[in-house]
């Protein structure tokens, strides 16, 4: 019996073993895979950065600083500037957002604080499907329908009451062409709306319904629970789908290029023409017969991904600053 309970122990510890190693082996055949893939992350990126800074060295040799402050754009001449790009994508995407994020907050609100249950999951689809459509069908629709609507209507209506107005006359001079700046924010702000809407919605299911229940039981309105209780504590999560719907605004292509206008000029007004950097590239790389012509464009390029890493940076820092503050 000795022999065998002997045999049976030493055939019990050599199964744990192998067990062991087998679950040790694959352990750290998951912390490398996990970590070679946070690797090719940064292998990627910075592919990309050094692929950028290579096909753009001979625009910035030759033009140096002068090409992110010259609003001249010509290909004829070899002149080229980044200002008017760089102009009208800033100021499309600010404005997407300014328009977006309030409309996209509130729907979220309204879909998990007011809206009867029946209607939740219909009108929740009918967001989340915006997101599903090309961006050539915005630029189409926008081009077709929204423009000559705006150019025919609105605009011309803008333009009668700040009439006179200073400072808002000159941002909403000129005549209405329908397409411009403020046609591309609009189209813009449509196509990340249920981005930032989605996401927002789906940090504020997160909210623990004890802590809702609670505000509400000291007698606390919704507009109330919503600023005190459930935009605190959905901060990052909010602030994460503005940034995902700023990127997509950032680097929007096809439906811009539609309703922008494509000139390379600077105005005050909102209603006049302009471009952006990806529109810009859209329209001229296929065209772009010099080498100096190419590398201004993979320039354009470049900026576009610095200005979108100084944002994310600068955003990250924003939710930092308030996470030290709030003691989180």
């Amino acid at each position: 019996m000795t022999a065998v309970s002997e045999a049976a122990t030493s055939s019990a510890l050599r199964t744990r073993e192998a067990t062991v190693r087998r679950f040790a082996f694959t352990d750290m055949a998951f912390r490398t895979a996990t970590r070679l893939s946070a690797i090719l992350v940064l292998v990627l990126l910075g592919g990309v950065a050094i692929s950028l800074v290579a096909g753009s060295w001979e625009a910035l040799s030759k033009f140096g600083f002068s090409f992110l402050t010259t609003e001249s754009w010509n290909p004829v001449t070899e002149n080229f500037g980044a200002l008017a790009p760089i102009y009208g994508t800033i100021v499309t995407s600010a404005i997407a957002i300014l328009i977006a994020v309030p409309i996209g907050i509130g729907i979220a609100v309204f879909l998990t604080e007011l809206c009867p249950r029946p209607l939740r999951r219909p009108i929740g689809i009918a967001v989340e499907l915006l997101a599903g459509i090309p961006s050539i069908i915005y630029g189409i629709w926008g081009l077709f329908v929204f423009a000559p609507f705006l150019q025919t209507t609105v605009q011309p209506f803008i333009i009668y009451i700040f009439h006179g107005i200073p400072g808002l006359s000159s941002l909403f001079a000129g005549p209405p062409y329908g397409i411009g700046l403020l046609t591309s924010s609009l189209i813009l702000a449509i196509m990340v709306l249920p981005f930032i809407t989605s996401i927002t919605k789906d940090v504020f299911d997160t909210v623990p319904a004890v802590l809702k229940e609670s505000a509400y039981g000291i007698g606390c309105t919704t507009w109330e629970v919503t600023r005190r209780v459930t935009i605190p504590y959905t901060r990052v999560g909010i602030m994460g789908g503005v940034m995902l719907g700023l990127g997509r605004a950032l680097g929007e292509t096809m439906a811009v290029t539609f309703v922008i206008g494509n000139a390379h000029r600077i105005s005050a007004s909102l209603f006049a023409p302009g471009t952006t950097i990806s529109a810009t590239i859209a329209n001229e790389f296929t065209e772009a017969d010099g080498d100096l012509y190419t590398s201004s464009l993979v320039s354009l390029g470049l900026i576009l991904f610095i200005i979108t890493f100084i944002i994310l940076a600068l955003a990250r820092y924003m939710l930092l600053r308030i996470d030290s503050r709030t003691g989180a």
